[in-house]
């Protein structure tokens, strides 16, 4: 990341009268006075200078400056991909006024708050030769313009008399907790180790005091100059246009894959934040669909190597926001809808099975009993030409088995000869296993959201359905997770299995 210090140089006008400079004058003592001065308006800009990172299309108000000029120097405001993303999702959010629920996870808003204080000390140093810090009015300016440019870090609540007291606090913080290197006093004795001023870097995303680590560091502190275009005027604009998107594509690989090591840290924690890994998942997206989605898996291991690879998805959470991802990318009402859909096709489906004669009327089962019984009957509602498995027996063992008091569920996965997920209840919780791996545990009660989470891994980890259970599941992607199933897996079976379906509920 590149620091500059930019003087503004003002041009004195000989055709004013001296009355009005002496106005001028005084207007410009009252402005050091209070130590604040008005940042660059965005026209003031060029074009060639301005940030490639811009505020959605379609939001009326104005795109914040990411300068702060006060009397001196300019300070800069720190921004990098990952915070951008947190912006335009906030953005997103309040076009809905859903915006409250948008916040920065602690990773996020401690690197702000290092990287914002570790610029303001580059920049007042290098226009000194002593070992200056900012002041408290240049730190409250900075908190009010990192307000204004990520309004996610408003602190409404009473206590605080504006609403950037609680980052202006964290900014003080991190201020009074940097040393002031020492310096040399003429010849001193040999040090076993020679100190220096080391600034903390989270993951090669911090900023740096020097124009060579700068170079390769993947975030961007914007830098707005009033100066003329540097640009050459040799250089045509669609070959610059062409170099950058040579370059956007590169930094995109190299961002995904520092985005990876990141999760990969994250989950050496021992408590892993959620929203942290929510945003990393988000922003790695495109680099893990190429990877889960490449043929380099013998299909008995991908989902091992998979989990692996992406711990979260052992957490269900991750996965049902994976699925969101795949389908509706951006979309925040993904689940609430598609448990809304399931809702209603399972309310259907009882009737359904009833008229099919393979259920019977739920009157006196408990929510878990009843569930157990509908997951049952599912399969002969919407039946496969193909048989399981002689040792699984009925095809709704390809999706939900009941421990026996005595049987071990080791030993079932190790005798499983399907690679496919599948629910295993026991009197204590749920188990969720993908072939013969466990994978993760939920509450009895939530049994009946139990075929959401099967589906929520097929989707994920880019697995095949089982053929005993192709047709259910090829019904369960139309009408419940919405997806459009492609022509050579519309099967006789399934096309006969949606006509009666259909036929039955009215459509």
């Amino acid at each position: 990341m590149r620091i500059f210090l930019v003087h503004q140089k003002k041009k004195k006008n000989n055709d004013f009268s001296d009355g009005h400079e002496a106005g001028c004058s005084n207007q410009n003592k009252e402005q050091d006075d209070i130590g604040l001065a008005s940042a660059q308006t965005q026209s003031e800009i060029p074009a060639t200078r301005r940030s490639i990172f811009e505020e959605p299309r379609g939001h009326n108000t104005l795109d914040p400056p990411r300068t702060l000029q006060l009397p001196n120097p300019e300070y800069v405001v720190y921004t990098d991909s990952e915070l951008e993303h947190v912006r335009k999702e906030y953005f997103d959010l309040q076009r809905v006024g859903q915006e409250r629920g948008c916040r920065l996870s602690k990773e996020l808003r401690c690197r702000l708050v290092r990287n914002t204080v570790t610029n303001m000390v580059s920049i007042m140093r290098a226009s000194s030769t002593d070992f200056m810090y900012p002041s408290k009015n240049d730190v409250f300016a900075m908190a009010k313009r990192l307000v204004d440019y990520y309004p996610m870090l408003r602190d409404d609540s009473v206590n605080c008399k504006h609403t950037s007291d609680s980052i202006f606090k964290q900014l003080m913080k991190r201020l009074h907790n940097i040393r002031t290197p020492k310096k040399k006093q003429g010849p001193t004795p040999q040090r076993s180790k020679k100190r220096r001023l080391d600034f903390e870097d989270y993951d090669g995303d911090s900023s740096s005091c020097t124009l060579d680590s700068a170079e390769s560091s993947n975030a961007s502190t914007v830098i707005l100059d009033t100066g003329e275009s540097s640009t050459p005027p040799s250089v045509s604009t669609k070959s610059l246009a062409g170099k950058r998107d040579e370059d956007s594509d590169t930094d995109s690989q190299q961002s995904q894959a520092r985005h990876y090591h990141t999760l990969q840290e994250i989950y050496k924690r021992p408590k892993p934040n959620k929203e942290a890994v929510a945003q990393l998942l988000d922003l790695e997206f495109d680099a893990r669909r190429a990877f889960i989605n490449s043929d380099c898996f013998k299909e008995q291991d991908r989902p091992s190597k998979i989990l692996q690879a992406y711990p979260c998805f052992r957490e269900l959470h991750h996965v049902m926001d994976e699925l969101g991802r795949i389908l509706d990318k951006g979309n925040p009402r993904f689940i609430s809808k598609l448990k809304a859909r399931w809702e209603s096709f399972y309310s259907k489906a009882q009737f359904y099975g009833v008229y099919k004669k393979v259920l019977k009327p739920p009157m006196t089962l408990d929510g878990v009993k009843h569930s157990i019984a509908m997951m049952k009957a599912l399969p002969e509602m919407f039946p496969s030409p193909v048989a399981p498995p002689k040792k699984t027996g009925h095809a709704s063992e390809a999706i939900l088995h009941i421990l026996e008091p005595t049987e071990n569920p080791d030993s079932f996965l190790k005798g499983r000869q399907l690679f496919s997920p599948v629910l295993i209840l026991s009197e204590d919780n749920c188990m969720l296993a993908i072939g013969t791996t466990p994978v993760t545990t939920f509450p009895r009660e939530d049994l009946h959201e139990g075929v959401l989470y099967l589906m929520a891994y097929y989707y994920a980890l880019h697995l095949v359905y089982p053929k005993c259970v192709a047709t259910l599941l090829s019904v369960l992607q139309t009408e419940v997770i919405s997806d459009a199933i492609h022509g050579r897996d519309a099967t006789s079976s399934y096309k006969k299995a949606i006509s009666e379906w259909k036929k039955f509920i009215g459509e």
